[in-house]
């Protein structure tokens, strides 16, 4: 693709974050060219390494989501980021998690962390943002007979807007070299227990809402049994419900204001702009 210069690669494009990502990017007068299996300006499938040099073309840098529902991935994404080096990428922007220094030892995303900071032909930026509002509006922690089941007792989270998230890729994207080898941990201003988030939520959607605080072995087990998620990555769902349980979840900082310049969403105006979600 001749004169694309100055184009992001949003990996996961029609995802929570990266659809966020390269809508923002275009409103800015910036390229943006999503890649995904299905629904993106180009196929792109971590299964098909084929697609990864096409997706690749004549872009300059690119927003990295690695393989979704898996554990062990830091192959793959070594093998794309070969070919970014090839086709002389200058900047990647990969969003991690929260925590993920402290992942275990089967979950590679701070394998590619690592990987990243290994090389040197293209700057980098991390994002490791909190457990994303958006949970509780769709799929992942839906409102069940009146109840949200997740394990994660009374610990808290500073739960954070996937626009949010996206706000501050899109800085990192637009404007590399400020951001060169930064980590940022993108979270909302405040630190709530799932009960909490469960109130708000009654208030908002004006029915009782409650947390069913399930035993995390029984939810976990149900969530593979179901098929929702494969056996390999019950580790990373205990690890990252732990966490919370252990008083280990994340804690509010200023990131997100400090790079876009603006406040970080409150769960109260995502659950009122989201109201419909749980009506």
């Amino acid at each position: 693709m001749a004169n694309s210069r100055n184009t992001a690669l949003v990996l996961g494009g029609t995802g929570r974050t990266g659809a966020r990502v390269a809508k923002k990017l275009v409103e800015h007068g910036f390229n943006a060219r999503t890649a995904a299996r299905h629904g993106a300006s180009v196929m792109f499938d971590w299964d098909n390494p084929d697609t990864y040099s096409a997706a690749l073309d004549g872009v300059d840098r690119v927003y990295l989501v690695s393989p979704t529902m898996r554990v062990k991935f830091a192959d793959q994404v070594a093998d794309f980021l070969d070919l970014a080096e090839q086709s002389r990428v200058r900047h990647i922007t990969y969003l991690s998690t929260y925590g993920s220094d402290r992942a275990p030892a089967e979950v590679d995303i701070h394998a590619v962390e690592l990987d990243l900071a290994r090389r040197k032909s293209f700057s980098h930026s991390i994002l490791r943002p909190a457990w994303v509002m958006q949970n509780f509006s769709d799929e992942h922690l839906p409102l069940i007979g009146g109840q949200i089941t997740v394990p994660t007792g009374s610990g808290s989270e500073a739960f954070v807007d996937a626009e949010d998230i996206a706000s501050v890729a899109v800085a990192t994207l637009l404007t590399p070299a400020a951001h060169a080898g930064a980590t940022y941990a993108p979270t909302g201003p405040q630190s709530l227990s799932v009960a909490d988030v469960a109130d708000i939520i009654a208030n908002v959607a004006g029915c009782p809402v409650a947390h069913n605080d399930i035993d995390p072995e029984a939810w976990i087990g149900a969530a593979v049994e179901a098929g929702f998620v494969p056996a390999d990555y019950a580790v990373a769902l205990r690890w990252l419900t732990t966490a919370i349980i252990t008083g280990d979840g994340s804690r509010p900082n200023d990131d997100v204001e400090r790079v876009t310049g603006r406040p970080a969403t409150t769960f109260e105006q995502f659950a009122r702009r989201n109201a419909t979600a749980w009506m």
